[in-house]
C-alpha cells in the first residue's frame, strides 16, 4: 500500500488546519524537525513530513490489521470534541475505544480491568433478560458507570496489539502504560508534544475536530482495508 492509495494530500490537510500548531512559547524543542515556520506567534507544522508519517502509519496499520490484530483508539478530550470522533471512528473500524476517561491501570492492571468487564457483561445480560429491575439501585448505578467508562472496550478480551492516541498530552497516562507494557503506539503530536515517546508520531493539530477527523479517517480506512484483506485471505 502507498501514500497514493491512502489518498493523503497536502491540500486536504491544509484546508483542515492540520498544519496549525501551538503558540511559539508553548512548544517542545524536540518538535523542531517537524516545524516548517513561525507565523503570527504560532508554529506551523511541516505537512510534507506529516504526510510521510501518516502514510507510514497507514501502511503499518494495514499490515497489522491484515493479520487480525486488535486496535484500541484513545481520545477523551471534550474541548476539541475528540471523544465523539473517536467513538464513531472506532465503531466504523470495528475496534475498541476509550473516549470518556482513562482509568489508571486500565492496561497495566489488566486483571482488575477484566474483573470490571466481567461485572459489566453480567449486569448487561441481566438487563437484557429484564432482571435488572429486581436489582438494587446501587447495581443500576454501577452498570451506568461501567457503561460510561468501559463501554468502548466491553468486547476486549486481551491487551490490544496497537494503541492509537489522538491527543498525547491529554492521554499521557495511557501512553505511559503502553510504553510500560511494550504495546506499539501511534500518536497525533502537536507542537507541544514529545515525538520520541510514540512508536509512530504523526505531526498534526490535535486541538480542532476537523484536523483530528482528517487524520483519524485515514487511519480508520487503513484498519478497514486491513481487516477486509484478512477476511479475503482466511
Amino acid at each position: 500500500m502507498t501514500k497514493g492509495y491512502w489518498n493523503i494530500t497536502l491540500e486536504e490537510m491544509l484546508e483542515a488546519g492540520v498544519h496549525l500548531g501551538h503558540d511559539t512559547r508553548k512548544w517542545n524543542p524536540r518538535m523542531a524537525p517537524y516545524i516548517y515556520a513561525k507565523r503570527k506567534g504560532i508554529h506551523i507544522t511541516n505537512l510534507t513530513r506529516t504526510a510521510r508519517f501518516l502514510s507510514e502509519a497507514c501502511d503499518f496499520i494495514f499490515d497489522t490489521a491484515s493479520r487480525g490484530k486488535q486496535f484500541l483508539i484513545v481520545g477523551t478530550n471534550k474541548k476539541n470534541k475528540a471523544a465523539e470522533s473517536v467513538a464513531r471512528a472506532a465503531i466504523r473500524a470495528r475496534c475498541h475505544y476509550v473516549n470518556k476517561k482513562w482509568l489508571g491501570g486500565m492496561l497495566t492492571n489488566w486483571y482488575i480491568t477484566e474483573t470490571r468487564l466481567h461485572k459489566f457483561r453480567d449486569l448487561r445480560r441481566k438487563q437484557k433478560t429484564r432482571r435488572l429491575k429486581r436489582l438494587p439501585t446501587r447495581l443500576k448505578r454501577e452498570l451506568s458507570r461501567l457503561k460510561r467508562y468501559l463501554g468502548g472496550i466491553q468486547y476486549m478480551t486481551k491487551l490490544p496489539d496497537i494503541v492509537i492516541i489522538v491527543d498525547q498530552q491529554e492521554e499521557y497516562k495511557a501512553l505511559q502504560e503502553c510504553i510500560t507494557l511494550g504495546i506499539p503506539t501511534i500518536c497525533l503530536i502537536d507542537t507541544n508534544c514529545d515525538p520520541d515517546l510514540a512508536d509512530i508520531s504523526i505531526p498534526a493539530n490535535d486541538d480542532t475536530i476537523v484536523s483530528i477527523r482528517v487524520i483519524l479517517n485515514k487511519l480508520v480506512f487503513a484498519i478497514c482495508e486491513g481487516y477486509s484483506s484478512c477476511i479475503r485471505n482466511s
